[in-house]
């Protein structure tokens, strides 16, 4: 049930975004239309939300089914008692950028964008007790590098005019930290304003990251970002 209060939780905000560009929609004169933007660079802040935690990464880790501890000093323990694990660090607050390029422009309607992002992922520390327990798992300093394309339904408007867009995408990336490395995919979907060149997203992507040391483990994260934009 905690799971899917936070899926529809962030949801919500991508639902609301894609109607933005209908609700906003504009009638235009023959040859009136808004100039086309190709190419949108952005800095954004984000909060991630860990999903399946207790699966991914942590029964990886321990190659045994888990459960969630209740009242306890430590977060999850094998099905069987003989392993205790505790979630030491997760931060959710990060940073990213990138850059978005609009091969057939972006004015009214719809049409493909291709981005490119570097964005952090969490910081995780998990410890372990028990019999047959593993050595504690850090990643530290972790950035992702993704690449991915996206379906944008945008509504521009004329020079300082209020505008709005729609995009659901996904695409794939590469994962570099301090201590190991791996890749990913992920889905994006969201929507935003913009006023001339300068516009403002709400977006949610949903990570499925993947890595092989120590041993072959998975996590998934769901950053919710508000992003800056300046388009030209």
């Amino acid at each position: 049930m905690k799971h899917r209060t936070v899926i529809v939780a962030v949801l919500l905000p991508v639902l609301a975004a894609l109607t933005v560009a209908p609700a906003l929609g504009q009638t235009y004169e023959a040859g009136k239309k808004p100039r086309r933007q190709f190419v949108s660079i952005s800095y954004e802040s984000f909060v991630t939300q860990p999903l399946h935690f207790e699966r991914f990464p942590v029964e990886d880790l321990v190659g045994a089914p888990v459960a969630s501890s209740q009242f306890q000093t430590y977060d999850y323990e094998t099905r069987d008692g003989s392993i205790l694990i505790d979630v030491v660090k997760f931060t959710r607050r990060g940073q990213g950028r990138g850059i978005t390029l609009y091969p057939f422009g972006l004015s009214v309607g719809p049409t493909l964008a291709l981005r490119a992002s570097a964005q952090d992922l969490p910081d995780i520390s998990i410890a372990f007790t028990g019999s047959g327990a593993p050595q504690a798992y850090e990643l530290t300093g972790a950035r992702a590098t993704d690449v991915g394309a996206a379906l944008v339904v945008a509504d521009r408007s004329r020079g300082w005019g209020l505008g709005s867009q729609a995009f659901v995408g996904g695409g794939m990336g590469r994962i570099k930290s301090d201590t190991r490395n791996g890749n990913r995919v992920f889905a994006e979907g969201g929507g935003g304003l913009s006023s001339g060149p300068f516009g403002v997203e709400l977006s949610v992507k949903f990570a499925w990251n993947h890595l092989t040391d120590p041993v072959d483990h998975h996590f998934i994260t769901v950053p919710v970002t508000l992003r800056g934009t300046l388009s030209f």
